[in-house]
């Protein structure tokens, strides 16, 4: 599961999460009622994080296989080197 992911399944909880507080009900005096909504919360944050712990990686023959890649910009100059696994 790359970076990119992960980054977009926490952003989807969160704006779960924010969501159901954010829902609204006719106006009445009583205190906020949390528990759905922290509820919600604790459900997505479970989802996204057993799906994160799934994540074996990308193994070959038990190997994880890693390399520095050199990254270039639209000119074509050269930026520096980043880490991907394959």
């Amino acid at each position: 599961m790359s970076i990119k992911t992960k980054f977009a399944a926490v952003a989807f909880a969160a704006l779960t999460v924010a969501g159901t507080m954010a829902t609204t009900s006719s106006a009445q005096a009583k205190p906020i009622g949390w528990g759905w909504g922290v509820g919600a919360g604790l459900v997505g944050a479970a989802i996204v994080g057993s799906a994160i712990a799934a994540n074996n990686g990308y193994y070959y023959d038990d190997y994880r296989r890693c390399g520095w890649v050199r990254q270039y910009d639209a000119y074509g100059n050269y930026i520096g080197r980043v880490r991907t696994c394959y």
